[in-house]
This record gives structure tokens, sequence and C-alpha cells, in this order.
């Protein structure tokens, strides 16, 4: 008779097994709805923006957490979407997916978060060698597959037990055989989360060696990880403590579902506000570490005009030897851009300039005459109009140019000295 009685803001065909979500002396569904699929359009569109900022991520290490991310999301989602089974009333169906999925759904979520932190700590030892992806990815999975076969083996084993059990004899609603995923103690229930607690203090205690590395984004991203299993673990104390103490206190039985529900959804938006939005807004930033030693500082140089023109402007890779470059730099002259490239390194193999082994030559020819500047030599003197601006090739003293004065010109412009 209770059960015909459709409820206020419910429909004449809506069955009585939602009737928890559009009741409205029930607020408590409909506000956990509302909260529930927003998150779940949250989720889906945050997704969306994760896979398409993927060819905008310059960060090798960061590419390389994009697939723990997706995988953070979908399990996410899973536990907005779960929401709903709480919501409803119970069936097989319902508390079948209850008594799975609400472990392993959340086993995922923090089996990412914890692979995110030993990619920090990792990074943190090693520089920028961090993991590869599908290291990454495996180590979740792995993690996530633990609690799927304890959830697997302990939902058969509960339901093939209690068919048996003297308890289903006495003909009451929970005994029934489409019931029995539901005739489960709430002690039952938490006992089966013991592997997902423990994945949940690994992730805090993991977090917390990440904070102690030298690149800023990377204590920050370790930052949120703590923040988000810190106030996980609060959650997860409080329903805890509702679901298997304070309701048979105060409200009994009837606050099971709306406690489970609350925890879903609250620890869910934990999840989307105080880590992945962060981490998606800063996924396309630089990271903030200096590069390594050795590292090249511009990889995608090529040899051209604008590298030539760089590398003679702003950076002097060699040092040239200062009797070269005196005589190099005593007269201004004109550089081509491309006189710098000689298709080997400067630093190890020094290549001089025609100039400068000219003026070198020229250097020590004339030293050279200077010692020998008193030793009286034959010189031919060409007084055509031709040689008139060129540079004198023979070197007089001052004896032989009076001797030269006075001895006169002959026609040709030949004059014969002695040598001694």
């Amino acid at each position: 008779m209770a059960a015909s009685v459709t409820p206020g803001g419910c429909g004449s065909n809506v069955g009585s097994l939602y009737y928890s979500l559009c009741d409205l002396s029930a607020v408590w569904g409909i506000v956990l709805e509302s909260f529930a699929a927003a998150g779940v359009v949250g989720s889906i569109i945050l997704l969306i923006v994760l896979l398409a900022s993927l060819p905008f991520i310059t960060d090798k290490n960061k590419r390389r957490s994009v697939g723990l991310h997706a995988c953070f999301l979908i399990c996410t989602l899973g536990l907005f979407c779960l929401t709903f089974s709480f919501i409803v009333g119970k069936d097989f169906a319902t508390c079948a997916s209850r008594r799975f999925l609400f472990g392993v759904l959340f086993a995922g979520c923090f089996a990412c978060l914890l692979m995110q932190c030993v990619r920090l700590n990792l990074l943190a030892r090693s520089g920028d060698q961090g993991p590869q992806a599908w290291v990454l990815c495996l180590g979740a999975l792995g993690l996530w597959l633990v609690e799927v076969v304890i959830n697997t083996e302990w939902l058969i084993i509960t339901i093939v037990r209690y068919p048996l059990s003297p308890l289903n004899v006495t003909g009451t609603a929970l005994g029934t055989a489409a019931n029995v995923p539901c005739n489960i103690a709430n002690q039952d229930f938490v006992m089966a989360l013991i592997y997902v607690l423990n994945l949940l203090l690994a992730v805090v205690v993991a977090s917390l060696p990440s904070l102690c590395g030298k690149h800023k984004q990377r204590r920050q991203e370790g930052a949120f990880l703590l923040i988000t299993g810190l106030l996980s673990v609060f959650i997860w104390v409080a329903w805890i403590t509702m679901y298997v103490w304070g309701n048979l206190m105060t409200g009994g039985p009837s606050w099971d579902d709306p406690t489970l529900a609350i925890a879903l959804v609250s620890n869910a938006w934990v999840f989307l506000v105080l880590y992945t939005i962060p981490e998606i807004c800063t996924l396309t930033q630089e990271d903030g570490g200096a590069p390594g030693f050795g590292e090249d500082l511009n990889p995608s140089r090529g040899v051209g005009y604008e590298t030539i023109l760089k590398d003679q402007g702003a950076q002097n890779m060699f040092m040239e030897n200062k009797a070269f470059s005196m005589d190099e730099n005593s007269d201004p002259k004109v550089v081509s851009p491309y006189s710098g490239y000689s298709g080997q390194l400067r630093s190890s193999v020094y290549q001089p300039t025609e100039l400068a082994i000219i003026s070198k030559g020229m250097g020590n020819l004339q030293q050279e005459m200077s010692y020998e500047s008193r030793i009286p030599r034959a010189s031919i003197n060409n007084s055509s109009p031709a040689h008139r601006g060129g540079s004198a090739l023979s070197v007089c003293t001052d004896e032989a140019a009076d001797t030269q004065t006075q001895q006169g010109h002959s026609g040709n412009g030949l004059h014969k000295k002695s040598q001694w």
C-alpha cells in the first residue's frame, strides 16, 4: 500500500525503484543527483580538453603522464555515475554494482594518483629522465587489477554462500534471491575495502618526498597530490564512522545509502577541483627545471643564415690568437654572415683568413728589412707612371741614397751600386 502511493514530484509512470530521484520529501536524492550530473558533464569536458591539449604539450615528462590523467578522469566519471545506483532503490543489479564498483573505481583513482607520486619522485631523483608512459600505465593497471580480483572473488563467494545460510530461511525480504547481493553487513562492506585504504595511505606517504624537489612546478604538483590525499582520508574516515556506528544510533539503515552517495560525490569533486583542473591548466606550460649539463640549449637549431648571425652576434664560442686579431681588426671591414661557418667546430680548428696571413707576411718582411737596412744593395727604380702609385720593393740606406744622387739618372732608369 505504501509503495503504491506516488510521492510528490514524481509522475504516475515512474517506477517505485526511482522515487528517490524525484521525491520532494527526500531532498537528499535530488541534491546528490544534481551534483552527480554536474560531475558527469564536468568530467567529460575535462577529458575532451585533456585529449585536445595533447599536441600542445612541449614537456616530454608531462606528455607521458597524459595517459594516467585520462584513466583518472574515466574512474572519476564512473564514481559520479555510480552515485545514481545509491539514490535509486535496491534490486539485484544495483546492489551488485554497489558492492563491486565502489572499491574498483576508487582503486583506479588511487592507483593513478600513486603512480603520479612515483613519477614525481623518480624525476626528483634522476632529473629529467622520467619513466615512460607505458610503464606508468602498466603500474597503475597492476595496482587496479588487485582490487578487481579481490572484489570479484568476494562477490562470488558471498552470493553463493548466502542462499545456503540459515538466515535466508526466515522469509525476510533480504532473504529472497533478488536481494542476495544487498544482504551484507556494513562491517563486511568496509572490510572489503582494506586494499583501497592502503592505496589511499600510500598516496599520502608517497606525495611527501615530492615536496622537497628543486623544481617549483613539481613541488606544486606534489602539493596538489598531498592535499587531495589528505581530504580523501578525511572523507573516508567520516563516511566509515557514520556508516558503521553513526547510522545505528541516529537513523538506522535508512541513512546507509545517503552516506555512501555523499562519500562518492564529495570525493569525486575533490578529485576534479583539487587535482585534475590544476594539472590540465599547467600541462602546456614549460617545466621550470634548468637544462642538464651538456644538453643542447637550442635543439632545433640548424645551419643557416639566421643561425650564423646569432652565433656571431650573441655567442663567441672560440678564442682567436691575439697576434692575428690585432692585425685583422686594424682596419674596419664588412664581415659576411657566412664567414663564420667552416663545416667544423671552430673551438677545435683555427683557420686564419688570407688577410691575416698577408699581414703577418708583410710584418715579417719589414722586420727582416729593418735588420738589413745598413747593407747596401742594388735596387731597380722604375720611374714610369704605372709604378709611381705602387709600393717600393727595395730598401736603400742613407749612404746609398747619397751615392745615387751624385751619379745622376740614366735614360733607362737603371742604377747600379756596389754592394761592398
